[in-house]
Formats: structure tokens, sequence, C-alpha cells
């Protein structure tokens, strides 16, 4: 890891209140995955390098917010798209913490080995095939074919298509985040 955690007692006066809102939204929406230090409440994941650039860190959790707390694509649809990115990235952290949602929402074993191994599971059916299609086809470079653009509308909607466009960009930020920084997965006890 390459930046130390920040104890909450170290926190400037300029992280305090980003501190705060970034514990409250993990306690009540990233709670299924280890984010908080136990012993002294320092934030980890992806928290953390954004704690450490305010400014930066600020921006990037107000569209995290947005995207994870007023979310309107399907609960499975969504994870399937952010492990997608995941996987494609090879982002520990990511992986970690999307596989302990995943299983929270339901997505069985098998798909999610497959998923996390960079393949396209067998039995992806509806919004949850057309979810894998966009972020595959996005994470790869290439632009966006048209027919899979036009089924994302006719499955989720245009706003809803649109949110998982932008998902898959907020998670290729968060992976580059996790990875550029080396955030490790929390160790089991």
């Amino acid at each position: 890891m390459r930046l130390p955690l920040i104890s909450p007692a170290e926190l400037t006066d300029e992280q305090k209140p980003i501190y705060d809102d970034m514990k409250a939204g993990i306690e009540s929406t990233f709670n299924v995955f280890q984010a908080i230090r136990q012993e002294d409440g320092a934030l980890m994941g992806p928290w953390n390098p954004w704690l450490q650039e305010p400014k930066i860190g600020k921006a990037i959790w107000e569209l995290t917010k947005v995207m994870s707390m007023q979310a309107t694509l399907p609960p499975k649809a969504r994870e399937i798209a952010i492990l997608v990115t995941g996987a494609h990235f090879n982002s520990a952290y990511e992986i970690y913490a999307h596989v302990a949602v995943a299983e929270h929402k339901g997505i069985d074993e098998e798909q999610l080995s497959t998923l996390v191994a960079g393949v396209k599971p067998v039995g992806l059916q509806g919004e949850e095939e057309v979810a894998y299609d966009v972020a595959h086809a996005l994470v790869t470079g290439s632009v966006l074919p048209r027919p899979t653009y036009d089924m994302a509308v006719r499955t989720f909607g245009r706003h809803g298509a649109h949110e998982l466009i932008y998902l898959v960009g907020l998670y290729c930020l968060v992976s580059m985040t996790l990875n550029g920084f080396n955030v490790p997965v929390p160790e089991k006890e």
C-alpha cells in the first residue's frame, strides 16, 4: 500500500467533513465488506486515497454517492457491470468488495467465479446480459456498438442506459485509484 491509512485523529480541517460524509455513506451503503479499520475508524479501499487529496476525493465521492445511493439500475445488473470493470483491471480490492456485494444481491458463486476471471458467465439473461455486454464493450476500449447501446436503452430506458455507461466509467476510475495506490484487500481474521 502506497498511502498509509489516515486515523480520524490525524485528519485536517479540510478532510474531517469529507471523512464524516464518507464514513456515513460506507455505513449505510457499502457495509457488506470491510471498508473501515476497526481499531480506529480509518477508511480503507478507495476512500483513503480520496481523503489524501480532499478536493479531488470530494468530487469523486459526490459522483460515487449519486451513482450508488440514487441508482436506478437493477442490483444484479449493476454488480455485473462493476465486476466486469474490476476484473478487466484486475483490481483486487474492487473484486473483493463487489464479490461480497454481488453475493448479497444473489448472484451465484459459479457466475461470480466466471465474472472475476474476465469471462462471460453462461446463463446470463435479460438485464444481466445487457449489463455485461455494455460493460465489456466499454472496458475493452471500443466505441459502444449501436446495437448494444440500443439494447441497453430498450432494457433500462434512456436514463438507465446512460447510468450504466457512467457506472462503468466511475468504476474504471475506482479501479485505477485502487491499482495506482496499490490498495490491498483486508486480511481475514
